[in-house]
């Protein structure tokens, strides 16, 4: 590659030549190489820059994964925690292979058609023009055990491991990539990124997975709760609700502050690139400019839903539950992934507020049909996600639609901003067939394993608990036998007063 220096003892031995014309004609090819080099060089800066960006985007979801652990720890009994912890380390791992060998060739596997994608198993052929770099797959790997962790909270405390294996495997590289495929790839049927065919001339709008991660991921784990059915001792014999409170709040606060952080890549990170102008370009505004704006709609809805929940609960049961704190904060942030893009900050004021109300209606209805989950997942990302949607379809503006889906005029946007109702339809139709197609296929898995006794453990390791029946040992050693300091011979003794009198 030619070097980028041009000085002019560089042009003089061409300026010298003998005839103007062949002067000019060597003086520009001179300059064209050198442009081309500079252009080569900025093309090559833009790549490095957006794929940095990205895995960058991708590291900081993957700590969500940290996250859901503690706050899963933190949420079941201390006599469960090996276990659940177990099964988050699982879910990455299994979901890796699965992801690796199917998953991401059915979700992102181009050309394809309108169901599935049908390139790159094992990333065969793979990195490609139309299916990205390596680090585009380790995002969407990011994504899909996302979903896989969600399920396995419903469904803790009661589960043998056995099921978290296949379940976990069978999302990541089946499920979850079709649903991604529809939605997110350029060939989906729903996709707003399709060249042609829009549904509803729009597509649906899901910007980072209100419904693709945590509608798959809540519907998932509510079939797996519901045939399990609920923990030992959850309702008493008169069927009213009986708390089985998990063990540690310090866990479930780290947890959450851990997941708040992901979700900086999880929403912000979905633009896939951070050098991208709007408009003629030479402006501060720019793709880096919607990226902090959807930073900051992902923290406004959260922020609201964490308040909203505080007083809301203040004035159900009459106390200040850090908790339900928690829980409403990550029930704002699961509404808002789904539009976080295209609206105003305002408007995500909005969408926490009603997603509070909305994981605490879930609660009740669920409490109501006798409906166990430890960690409140289907409710928090099954509700709320769905919430997601329907707030999109209202309140999606035209300016930011516009941008971040570029290449089409006339697209709609919210029914609330005077964008009709295209918008919103398709958002309900995206609902109607994720619980649909998660419903056809989790729901069926989860049975076939009920039946094969695979699914449930046994009413004495429930009781017991699963670390001390199934995983060795408790996760917390409350003592030690091999400290020398409890030993008898190095136990503090009463010390005596001695008479150092000697008799006269």
């Amino acid at each position: 590659m030619a070097t980028l220096t041009c000085t002019a003892s560089d042009l003089a031995p061409l300026l010298a030549t003998a005839t103007t014309a062949l002067n000019a004609t060597a003086l520009s090819e001179f300059l064209c190489r050198r442009f081309n080099t500079i252009s080569t060089k900025f093309s090559d800066t833009t790549y490095a820059i957006d794929n940095t960006y990205l895995l960058f985007s991708a590291y900081l979801v993957f700590a969500m994964q940290l996250g859901f652990a503690m706050l899963c720890a933190g949420s079941v009994r201390a006599k469960n925690t090996m276990n659940i912890m177990l099964t988050n380390v699982l879910d990455a791992a299994a979901g890796a292979l699965s992801y690796y060998l199917f998953g991401f060739a059915f979700a992102f596997g181009a050309p394809s058609n309108a169901f599935i994608g049908r390139h790159f198993f094992g990333l065969r052929d793979f990195p490609s023009v139309s299916g990205g770099d390596y680090s585009f797959f380790l995002y969407q790997w990011a994504f899909a055990i996302a979903a896989a962790g969600i399920t396995s909270g419903s469904i803790a405390e009661r589960t043998q491991f056995v099921a978290y294996l296949i379940y976990s495997s069978f999302l990541t590289g089946f499920v979850y990539p079709v649903v991604s495929h529809w939605f997110w790839s350029a060939d989906g049927w729903a996709s707003p990124t399709r060249h042609d065919n829009l549904l509803f001339g729009s597509g649906s709008i899901d910007f980072a997975g209100s419904g693709v991660v945590h509608m798959v991921g809540g519907i998932a784990g509510l079939w797996g709760a519901v045939i399990e059915g609920p923990r030992i001792g959850r309702f008493d014999r008169t069927g009213r609700s009986v708390a089985l409170r998990g063990h540690s709040a310090s866990l479930v606060v780290l947890g959450t502050f851990l997941l708040w952080f992901g979700w900086y890549g999880f929403n912000p990170g979905s633009f896939l690139t951070i050098l991208k102008s709007y408009g003629d370009g030479g402006t501060y505004y720019g793709q880096w400019s919607a990226i902090g704006r959807t930073a900051v709609t992902t923290t406004l809805a959260g922020c609201t839903a964490a308040l909203t929940t505080l007083f809301s609960k203040r004035l159900l049961v009459g106390h200040w539950n850090v908790l339900d704190v928690c829980n409403g904060l990550l029930g704002g942030f699961a509404a808002i992934t789904s539009g976080c893009s295209v609206v105003e900050p305002w408007a995500a004021i909005v969408c926490g507020f009603v997603a509070a109300w909305v994981l605490i209606g879930c609660n009740k209805v669920a409490e109501k049909l006798k409906y166990d989950d430890p960690l409140e997942a289907a409710q928090l990302h099954g509700g709320c996600g769905a919430w997601g949607l329907i707030f999109t379809g209202l309140f999606a503006t035209e300016k930011y639609v516009n941008e971040v889906y570029s290449g089409r005029s006339g697209r709609p946007y919210g029914l609330f901003m005077g964008g009709g109702g295209r918008l919103l339809a398709a958002q309900i139709v995206q609902i109607l067939v994720v619980a649909g197609w998660v419903s056809a296929t989790m729901g069926p898995l989860f049975y076939g394993l009920h039946k094969l006794k695979l699914l449930r453990i046994s009413s004495e390791d429930e009781t017991q608990g699963m670390d001390m029946t199934r995983h060795g040992g408790f996760a917390y050693v409350y003592h030690d036998e091999d400290d020398p300091s409890i030993k008898p011979e190095f136990m503090m003794r009463r010390v005596e007063p001695v008479n150092d009198a000697s008799p006269a």
